[in-house]
């Protein structure tokens, strides 16, 4: 799994990109020129705290590991925990996790 590291990546990806909404999560979808997908993920101080945003940031991490090989390739794809997602951190799971994202990725047809 290659990680979007710097601003000017997650820039292009806010700016160029597409958003889609789910119920904990946001995720914005371009395409790069690779033949893999890059992951980025975002938890704001808003969701909670620092305990909180790890958390969120492990189980979207572990989400994209497991169903990265059901997507198509050439993506770089940014997760942004709703505030919502913080305020349930406590009883978030990752099925809850991967039932959201599935639904975002089938709409926005990249879900094989």
């Amino acid at each position: 799994m290659l990680k979007l590291k710097t601003k000017s990546e997650f820039l292009k990806v806010y700016n160029q990109g597409e958003k889609h909404f789910g119920y904990f999560q946001l995720i914005y979808f371009k395409k790069n020129n690779l033949q893999e997908n890059r992951l980025g993920v975002v938890a704001s101080k808003k969701t909670g705290n620092a305990v909180c945003r790890n958390k969120l940031k492990r189980l979207f991490r572990e989400n994209f590991r497991k169903q990265e090989k059901n997507l198509k390739q050439g993506y770089d794809i940014v997760f942004i925990a709703k505030k919502n997602a913080g305020e349930q951190f406590k009883t978030l799971s990752l099925s809850m996790i991967e039932k959201d994202s599935i639904k975002i990725f089938k709409r926005a047809k990249i879900f094989l």
